[in-house]
């Protein structure tokens, strides 16, 4: 388990090092939610409320 830990925290380095070096700075929920058109977030809304009701229903 300590392993697995350290090895997701190493990757979490990698990945934020990298978004660094690229200069990807703009991580801003609110700012990106500005760019998502109305289909892909009532896609993502619609697909979202559906695994909210099936884990209510199967109670998982």
């Amino acid at each position: 388990m300590l392993i697995f830990s350290a090895v997701l925290l190493g990757f979490g380095f990698i990945v934020d090092y990298f978004y660094k070096k690229k200069g990807i700075t703009d991580l801003e929920p609110e700012r990106n939610a500005a760019n998502v058109n109305g289909m892909e977030r009532a896609y993502v809304e619609s697909h979202m409320n559906h695994i909210r009701d099936e884990s209510r229903s199967h109670g998982i």
